[in-house]
């Protein structure tokens, strides 16, 4: 599917924000990662765009001084595609297209796909994306990961770079937690076999010695110079023979009989190299000129880096993969040559916290037991009962047989059974969205998949403009091509976590968003004042997260804990129609005690919410439907 997009497109358009310059980094600092990405990649194939976030921006300046040999153009937020418009950047569009890639993770991603389709050579740069092609995939809403990485780095480092003096005494928090992160065990793919090599060079007392591997010298073809790293041997030559394609000697991957019979939980843990672990991916890229920036700052301002030594240690090897200096050398980054550090007496670093204090009640209460009904009870003593409003259109249907195919969901990859559900669920949001919505206006499709939900309102509604926002990018791509073959005008796509998405529109729908993507799809529809029609799914995948706090509502934090919550969401997904009658009605009522929590958080902000059962019910185990209006 990329291929067949590829060959459909000329050229892509890469789009920047630009706020100021800081010594040797243009900010935002996911600008200047875009840009190291590009120079790692040795990447030509976009045409870039710098977007100004003030007026009075020199266009000499800024294309000669700070962008190496990058031929980079200036223009502003109101020139920008409509669809980029609502977008934050860094944002990938097809010109004149209306499909977008945007936010940090999805555009580097994209960098580093279309790099190696155009030159299938540049294995290692596909390699950034790490094991199943996962690094940074999961969005930053969900993954505490790539919140680190994407978001809650660059913001402090940001910050600290702009702070006042007596401000920026103490190391960010978010560092602190980097640095705790790289001292946590590593777990990867076949780790047992590295483990039990790491059991066998410990018992053999060995110190094997590592390369030190520079781009300028591998190339040269000089010999590698040899020394002892301060790391253990074994998890810098794995990590290293990768990034130069070669096999760990036989000496070391052999295995004595005594250390195949080891168990697995006696086996040594392994140490971070990089910093997702043994091996170099798309993170240290964005991190690298993040933590760059605050070394220098740090140093500028006599510093001691004391309480980092393993982020320190990080700095140091990461310049000693190949292409790294010459990348920074493009971007202007004079990377620092720093000392060896000791590790820091643990109780300077007990203070601050690896995970986020609002986090650690979710931890704790991670594993539940007991069922729903006293909690149920609970909730009934109170007067709350799961209430459901009379659907407002039960018999209403598309004419399915004079649909266009491409229409229907059966056109996808699905059975006959499964497409004539999937068109009974359309049937329920498409009847509740003809009738809020007029001439004119956006209908934002969130977690639109593979488009079912949104293409048909845009063949119904031609005079409505519709945009679909999903972060899995071949379901956005296959929504497309249907699309193109219905030659729909009215539709956009956009691949981005939601938060990314920051367009105005009159009505959000949402079929079967998946746990806090339910929530998050109402706070969105919230902030915009707009209407929301949105079916949730995945009761049982709800939990804490950084912006979101369980229960929702006032009147349910009054009454439930966190946990007695949490209960009744894990019950909410026993609806299967393999289980019992009995277990299923009370799945259906813990799913509408979930929902109505949800619908009266959107009541305290001045909506009008209906928590209303899909027609027929069979349509699908999660069959509860919000009509929320403001």
């Amino acid at each position: 599917l990329r291929r067949r997009m590829k060959d459909s497109v000329a050229e892509e358009h890469l789009y920047l924000g630009f706020s100021h310059q800081y010594r040797d980094s243009i900010f935002p600092l996911h600008t200047s990662i875009s840009l190291f990405l590009l120079s790692y990649c040795d990447c030509k194939l976009f045409k870039i765009f710098l977007v100004p976030t003030s007026e009075d921006v020199d266009d000499q300046f800024v294309t000669k001084n700070l962008l190496g040999d990058f031929e980079v153009h200036l223009i502003s937020r109101c020139q920008l595609p409509v669809v980029v418009q609502s977008c934050s950047l860094p944002a990938v569009a097809v010109k004149d297209g209306r499909f977008c890639r945007a936010g940090l993770s999805v555009v580097l991603r994209h960098i580093i796909q279309k790099t190696y389709e155009a030159d299938p050579s540049k294995k290692d740069v596909l390699e950034l994306l790490g094991f199943k092609k996962t690094c940074l995939k999961a969005c930053a809403e969900v993954s505490q990961w790539t919140r680190l990485c994407e978001i809650s780095i660059p913001l402090a480092v940001e910050g600290f770079l702009t702070a006042s003096p007596e401000h920026c005494q103490t190391i960010p928090p978010d560092i602190l937690q980097l640095e705790r992160k790289l001292g946590e065990p590593v777990r990867v793919h076949n780790d047992d076999k590295i483990r039990r090599q790491k059991l066998q060079q410990q018992k053999a007392g060995a110190k094997a010695a590592v390369p030190v591997l520079g781009k300028d010298a591998t190339e040269a073809g000089t010999p590698v110079e040899m020394h002892e790293h301060p790391l253990p041997s074994l998890e810098l030559s794995v990590a290293f023979s990768k990034l130069l394609v070669q096999e760990v000697s036989e000496a070391v991957s052999r295995e004595a009989p005594h250390i195949r019979r080891t168990k697995t939980s006696d086996l040594p843990l392994l140490d971070h190299v990089f910093a997702e672990g043994l091996y170099f991916t798309l993170a240290d890229i964005v991190l690298l000129p993040c933590i760059h920036q605050f070394l220098v700052s740090s140093k500028r301002q006599g510093k001691n880096l004391v309480n980092l030594p393993l982020l320190s240690s990080w700095y140091r090897r990461v310049q000693e993969v190949p292409g790294v200096k010459q990348a920074a050398g493009k971007c202007n980054m004079q990377l620092l040559q720093l000392p060896e550090l000791m590790s820091a007496p643990e109780e300077q670093l007990q203070d601050f916290p690896s995970v986020p204090d609002e986090l650690e009640e979710e931890n704790e209460d991670s594993n539940f037991i007991g069922g729903p009904r006293p909690t149920m009870t609970k909730l009934m003593k109170n007067g709350i009962e799961a209430k459901f409003s009379p659907h407002p259109c039960p018999n209403w249907t598309l004419d399915w047989t004079n649909l266009p195919s491409a229409v229907s969901p059966g056109e996808g990859k699905m059975s006959r059974e499964r497409g004539l559900r999937k068109q009974q669920q359309l049937n329920n949001l498409v009847a509740v969205v003809t009738k809020l919505a007029k001439p004119g206006d956006v209908i934002v499709d969130f977690c639109s998949g593979g488009g079912h939900v949104g293409i048909v309102l845009a063949h119904l509604m031609p005079s409505c403009q519709v945009v679909l926002i999903e972060n899995k990018e071949l379901s956005l791509i296959r929504a497309k091509d249907r699309s193109d073959e219905l030659g729909l005008n009215n539709i956009s796509f956009i691949q981005a976590n939601l938060d990314y998405f920051n367009g105005t529109f009159n009505i959000g729908v949402a079929l079967h968003a998946c746990g806090v993507a339910t929530d998050m799809v109402i706070e969105h529809c919230v902030k915009a004042q707009a209407a929301f029609v949105i079916s949730p799914c995945c009761y049982g995948f709800i939990q804490n997260t950084v912006k979101f706090k369980y229960p929702r509502s006032q009147q349910f934090k009054e009454i439930l804990s966190y946990k007695e919550h949490m209960i009744l969401c894990r019950f909410a997904d026993q609806t299967a129609v393999q289980l019992p009658p009995e277990r299923r009605l009370i799945g259906k009522q813990c799913m509408g005690l979930v929902d109505l929590d949800r619908a009266w958080a959107a009541e305290e902000c001045n909506y009008s919410v209906q928590v209303i059962s899909m027609e027929p019910e069979s349509c699908s185990p999660k069959n509860n439907m919000f009509v929320g209006i403001p």
